[in-house]
């Protein structure tokens, strides 16, 4: 009986060490399982190492011990639970697989589909291929939450195409968002090209800065800097508090014949605004001019005197021979800019219905006072107390006069313009009675694809002397 004893004994110590081995292993598969679950989003060769080192694990734990040929009822029983362990381990692995697979699938097919969806878009996909290289691509939601979701709180005006909304980006920059409206027709998309390629091609600090543009299924956004002191209609038709004096407004003046200057004879490619108006001039902090809204703009062939075109713009702005006849040429602006100028001295609307019928239609009225000798009777009361302030503006509205002259070859272009303004050349000749339209203005917002027409001897080069010539 006593030499049972230590035999007993013996193989209570044996299944003591073998519960702890099996202990010890439950414990290691379950930390092995918990390290799976938090590389299984990692690289796939952790996971293959890791599934490696728990089959490893689980074998070494299953092997027989060494013993003295001695083996227990109660171990033969625990080797198909071991086995059934082992099979649920890998099981498990096999499924995190399949996870981590199946998510990178879709992820994969999400991108693709993102990738499809945006480069129909051709300003999308332009942007993509780094052809527009000075604006960023902005995320809609990104501007739906600058402009807290296009708020009419934020609302700073509305154009042809759709209203611009004041937007704050995530890092504290304001900007202003326009937001196209795209019909059936897609004259919005037509449009939405137009502005983007035109300004991306030409920088001046007279126009405006595009920052960036999002095409997002049927939403069509252009982003700007922001013009702290708006657009110029809401100032010189009393909307606005803000009061200009003459060397405001004349700075104003000038900026704007710089900018114009600019597109029809500086830049690397010649092109025509069409829609030149005081809602289309922003201001900056310093009320220096911005020439905004390009969604007419055209390019123009360098090699043609005008193009054949149904008309777009706003009529009362528009020169008589492209509202009448369609012919665009850069003379155009030239004429818009002039009745821009007689609003910007007068404080008032090219057309008041309000007013007795002689004065309703500015250009008009201010030519009527030409013929009286009673220009002093257009400007501003507020900026005519000062003698020699009224000879500069008498100026000024000479030089607004030869930009109206019924033909376009008796304009004289940009560049001299700004000559005359800038006093290097002497305001001369005598200006011809401007062609009169309609006191009525209507806006035309269709734009069609125009037609170049032939060559002929061209109207821009003038040799008339109703405008001076720059000295030699």
């Amino acid at each position: 009986m006593q030499s049972l004893i230590p035999h007993q004994t013996f193989l209570g110590t044996r299944k003591t060490d073998h519960r702890a081995d099996r202990t010890e292993y439950f414990r290691s598969a379950a930390d092995s399982t918990a390290r799976t679950e938090r590389i299984k989003e990692r690289n796939p060769l952790c996971l293959f190492l890791a599934m490696r080192n728990m089959l490893r694990l689980a074998f070494e734990v299953n092997s027989p011990p060494v013993m003295l040929n001695m083996q227990s009822s109660s171990s033969k029983q625990s080797s198909p639970a071991l086995f059934l362990l082992l099979g649920g381990i890998v099981l498990l692995l096999i499924l995190l697989i399949l996870v981590f697979i199946s998510r990178k699938l879709i992820k994969l097919r999400k991108l693709k589909m993102l990738v499809a969806r945006t480069t129909k878009q051709p300003v999308t996909r332009d942007i993509l291929s780094g052809n527009l290289r000075t604006i960023s691509y902005f995320d809609f939601q990104t501007l739906k939450k600058a402009t807290k979701n296009f708020d009419q709180n934020n609302l700073l005006g509305r154009g042809g195409f759709g209203p611009v909304f004041l937007g704050k980006l995530e890092d504290g920059r304001l900007v202003a968002v326009k937001k196209l409206s795209v019909d059936k027709s897609q004259q919005g998309e037509t449009e939405f090209l137009a502005e983007v390629k035109m300004i991306t091609s030409i920088q001046h600090k007279n126009l405006v800065r595009l920052l960036g543009c999002c095409s997002d299924g049927a939403q069509r956004l252009l982003v700007y800097e922001y013009m702290k002191n708006r657009s110029l209609d809401r100032i010189i038709y009393g909307e606005s508090q803000i009061f200009l004096n003459w060397t405001t407004r004349f700075q104003i003046i000038l900026g704007i014949a710089r900018g114009l200057q600019y597109l029809h004879e500086d830049s690397h490619v010649r092109i025509v605004h069409r829609d030149i108006k005081a809602s289309n001039i922003l201001l900056d902090d310093k009320f220096q001019p911005r020439i905004g809204d390009f969604g007419l703009a055209r390019f123009f062939p360098e090699d043609q005197a005008y193009l054949s075109t149904r008309f777009a713009g706003t009529l009362g702005y528009t020169a008589p021979e492209y509202a009448i006849r369609g012919e665009l040429s850069e003379k155009a602006d030239i004429y818009s800019f002039g009745v821009l100028v007689l609003e910007i001295i007068s404080s008032r609307k090219n057309t008041d219905l309000t007013l007795p019928s002689e004065m309703q239609y500015l250009p008009e009225y201010s030519w009527r006072l030409y013929e009286r000798g009673m220009l002093t009777d257009l400007i501003d009361p507020r900026i005519q107390e000062d003698s020699v302030v009224s000879k500069d503006v008498l100026q000024v509205i000479k030089v607004a006069f030869l930009c109206l002259q019924p033909h376009a070859n008796l304009r004289p272009p940009m560049s001299e313009i700004v000559a005359m303004l800038m006093c290097k050349v002497e305001v001369d000749g005598t200006p011809v009675r401007p062609t009169f339209l309609d006191r009525k203005p209507q806006k035309v917002d269709k734009i069609s694809w125009d037609s170049i027409s032939e060559p002929f001897p061209s109207p821009l080069k003038s040799d008339s002397s109703s405008f001076p010539q720059h000295p030699k």
